[in-house]
């Protein structure tokens, strides 16, 4: 027999065994020679016997009689085991409303064959789908065509070389594969394949070219028509001139092909897409082409779409439409382009987070002239979980990601617009709040004090507490903080008031035990010092010594040392403590430094070290923590001399950027003086302050700021929480598999590719922190990702298991000469997988 034959017996064998009934209609004798020559009969019963791939069955044919038909298969079917009976019908056409044989049919099911379309699915097991389409396009092809047609393929008379060559791919598939290996032209020129193309092009594209055109020739129009066609589909304008030259698809189907092929090379064969795309961008000067942005579709064909598109959404930005940029950063900010290059990703999401932050501001301003003298209403508007605050953090978090990239930022107009308009809102807000502190005698009345936060917070928690005290992170910072902390329970975060002025040796000393009942400030050899009860305390030494005295057996360590520590070492060193205090000073550290690009990386890392000291503790033992600040900060635009102002002269005892601490002198103009009385304090001494965002002439830097009494520098995070006690543990059945690391990291971004695998209990998708670790000082993370769901805030990424994630890193201190890639569990820092250490050689 054939192919076509085997095939036909296989599937009404396969109907027959799930429905025993089978009624084949054929209304145009299609199929009148395979029951007349190819089945053999078996007569011995009543109606004659047929085998089909081993299934036996009675067949009844129709001789112009339903009645008859009928008569003939009732005492088959009407057994309680009826065996297989196939009704064949030839020219006849199924009756759906009022069929004599409707009960047959619901008992069995029917079977209406197209010729052409069930051989297609045997001829293409030997001919290309261009093939075919010659082979079927006329209407007058008959089962003994088909047969005829595979009696050749089979004699290898037109069998498909193209079918052979490109390992039994078909269509559109075939076309894609031929298009991304011009090495395979020698081989279809050798065995005279060049007709077989030509006309599989024809038939599925509508792309017709003469027979002595060369492959190359060949390949370079098919994919400028491919590309063309559905860069011009997906137009909402007239094209650029340059492309009328190449010919257009005519029917959906054609189109339909092309996208398929430019789809398929896209996802299959990337790098050939490349070339093919750019060369045809090139010869058509497409990229210089007069095209408005809004007029491109959804799919980016060509790169210079992508790169229109992200400057009309930067003009969007500079023009303050934030929310039209944000849309079009949500639709366009991944395609082909931006998702196979780090630095166009990175691109994209500074342009997305200056669109965040000008919509933030636009929502904020409005707000600020309804405040009124009410401090404690600022504060509140400021806190609350929808606050003000967002905008600070929306600002640190853009200017973190500029200082990131390796480029400068491609919406350099936009972004000076969102610095500008920030200023604005920072400079307003400073003052109206600076006000209404002054109408009540600079004090927020019914916000928690810095004062409290140990009796109320510390001494609440009832057991083993750590105790953070971080230098100058602000309140948004806290929030971010809380996030990024898994798997903690109780936890709450509320704001209080810093003490005035708000500087370390005054902020550190207001969260120690016995602040509440007894805090002053006073003058002391010449400095400035705190007091509680009669401890005098101007620097760190004194207020380690009190604390000692206040909580016999507390530990005290830095942030660094603790995250430096073996777990069974810092297990040992804590064992007996009732109280472990952690002190950060990185980020204040940095911010005096006068270094912003280096204080914007040390800062990001510093939230994710203090997550995962956390963490760390509540392994060691301890399960109770306060996380607090001594002061926030101001951390803006560089101020130049027009913002800043002459020293008060007089008696100086202390002179910051943001406060003037003395007897006497003058008070400049857009500043305040208070006297230490008026703040509450038991001194002589007199208090400046900028009542804007003015500095003084001191040293420090002129980004980074405290001292004053803005809401950034004043409202602090007061954060507890609980953590189960224990060492984490990896999770069973789960692995991370790290792909496509660089052997060197010579960008401050670049990627890598992730793969969450689980055995079979595992089905849930895996949430992970992937970090840049320099030993145990986190250094980097994950800023963007594509194929995983990543949490921008929390900066953990949720993988389904089984599929390939690209991830971005983000290299943000570059002072460490090597790191380690780790991915942890984002609940309980279980390390997943790692990579050795890699040599960090920026600017190679």
């Amino acid at each position: 027999m054939h192919p076509f034959h085997d095939y036909l017996c296989e599937h009404l064998s396969d109907l027959l065994k799930k429905r025993f009934v089978v009624v084949f209609y054929d209304p145009r004798r299609e199929f009148r020679p395979f029951f007349d020559r190819e089945l053999l009969l078996d007569d011995s019963d009543s109606l004659p016997r047929v085998t089909l791939c081993g299934c036996k069955a009675y067949l009844a044919r129709f001789e112009g009689t339903f009645f008859g038909l009928r008569q003939a298969v009732e005492p088959i079917v009407a057994t309680d085991k009826p065996e297989p009976v196939l009704l064949y019908l030839p020219g006849v056409a199924r009756d759906r409303a009022g069929s004599l044989l409707m009960e047959l049919e619901l008992a069995g099911t029917c079977y209406e064959p197209q010729l052409k379309r069930l051989a297609l699915n045997v001829l293409r097991q030997r001919f290309t789908d261009g093939q075919i389409d010659e082979m079927l396009r006329p209407k007058s092809v008959t089962y003994d065509d088909i047969v005829s047609f595979l009696k050749q393929g089979s004699a290898g008379q037109v069998a498909s070389v193209l079918h052979s060559l490109f390992g039994g791919a078909q269509g559109e598939a075939l076309i894609s594969a031929w298009l991304a290996a011009p090495d395979k032209d020698a081989a279809i020129a050798e065995k005279a394949a060049v007709p077989e193309l030509l006309k599989l092009l024809h038939a599925r594209l509508g792309l017709t070219l003469p027979d002595d055109t060369s492959l190359e020739t060949t390949r370079n129009r098919t994919a400028r028509y491919v590309l063309v066609n559905e860069f011009r589909d997906d137009l909402s304008c007239e094209p650029p001139p340059s492309v009328g030259m190449v010919p257009t698809a005519e029917t959906k189907e054609q189109i339909s092909r092309v996208r398929d092929i430019a789809q398929y090379l896209r996802a299959q064969q990337a790098d050939a897409y490349i070339a093919l795309a750019d060369q045809v961008e090139q010869d058509l000067g497409l990229a210089s082409a007069d095209l408005d942005p809004v007029h491109l579709g959804a799919v980016d064909t060509f790169r210079f779409e992508e790169d229109r598109l992200l400057q009309h959404a930067a003009r969007l930005v500079t023009e303050k439409r934030y929310a039209m940029a944000l849309d079009v950063v949500a639709g366009r900010g991944h395609s082909f382009w931006v998702d196979r290059d780090v630095r166009r990703q990175a691109q994209w999401e500074a342009c997305r987070l200056m669109a965040e932050l000008g919509q933030a501001l636009e929502q904020i301003r409005p707000e600020l002239s309804k405040m009124g003298k009410d401090p404690a209403k600022w504060f509140a508007a400021y806190t609350r979980d929808d606050g003000w605050h967002r905008a600070d953090g929306l600002q640190r978090r853009l200017e973190v990601w500029v200082a990131h990239m390796d480029e400068e930022p491609q919406a350099e107009q936009a972004l000076a617009v969102v610095r500008d308009a920030h200023e604005q809102l920072l400079r307003t807000m400073a003052k109206g709040f600076a006000e209404a502190l002054e109408a009540a005698g600079w004090q927020v009345p019914g916000v928690r004090h810095q004062t409290r936060v140990y009796p109320e917070v510390v001494e609440t928690m009832g057991g083993r507490v750590a105790y953070f005290l971080v230098d100058a992170m602000r309140f948004e910072m806290g929030v971010e903080l809380a996030r990024q902390i898994e798997g903690a329970s109780d936890l709450t975060l509320s704001a209080a008031v810093s003490a005035l002025p708000s500087i370390t040796s005054v902020g550190m000393a207001a969260l120690l035990p016995g602040a509440a009942a007894s805090f002053d400030l006073l003058e002391v050899k010449g400095e400035l010092g705190a007091q509680i009860e009669a401890s005098l305390m101007p620097g760190l030494t004194e207020r380690l010594k009190f604390l000692k005295a206040k909580v016999p057996g507390v530990v005290e360590m830095t942030l660094g040392k603790l995250l430096g520590k073996k777990p069974s070492q810092l297990a040992t060193d804590i064992a007996k403590a009732p109280l472990v205090v952690v002190r950060s000073q990185e980020i204040d550290f940095v911010g005096e430094m006068d270094g912003d690009l280096l204080a914007r990386q040390v800062m990001d890392t510093t939230i994710g070290n203090l997550a995962r000291a956390v963490k760390k503790l509540a392994a060691a033992g301890v399960e109770n923590v306060v996380i607090t600040a001594d002061h926030g900060h101001q951390f803006s635009v560089r101020k130049d001399d027009d913002m800043k102002t002459d020293n008060p002269g007089g008696d100086t005892l202390e002179l910051h950027r943001r406060c003037w601490i003395g007897h006497g002198g003058s008070t400049p103009s857009g500043t305040v003086r208070v006297s230490g009385a008026e703040l509450g304090y038991h001194t002589e001494l007199d208090f400046i302050f900028p009542t804007g965002l003015g500095v003084f002439k001191a040293g420090g830097g002129l980004s980074f700021h405290h001292g004053g009494f803005s809401l950034q520098e004043l409202a602090i995070p007061v954060i507890s929480l609980r953590m189960a006690s224990g060492q984490s543990a990896a999770l069973p059945g789960i692995g991370v598999r790290i792909e496509d690391c660089p052997v060197a990291v010579t960008n401050r971004t670049f990627g890598l590719k992730l793969l969450a695998q689980g055995d079979l209990l595992a089905s849930e998708p895996l949430t992970v922190r992937v970090l840049l670790m320099a030993g145990s000082d986190e250094v980097g993370r994950a800023g963007m990702a594509v194929g995983g769901d990543f949490d921008r805030v929390k900066g953990s990424l949720t993988l389904p298991l089984g599929v390939m994630a690209s991830v971005g890193m983000m290299l943000n201190n570059d002072t460490c000469t090597s790191l380690r890639v780790v991915v942890m569990e984002a609940e309980t820092d279980a390390v997943l997988a790692q990579t050795d250490d890699l040599p960090v050689k920026l600017g190679i």
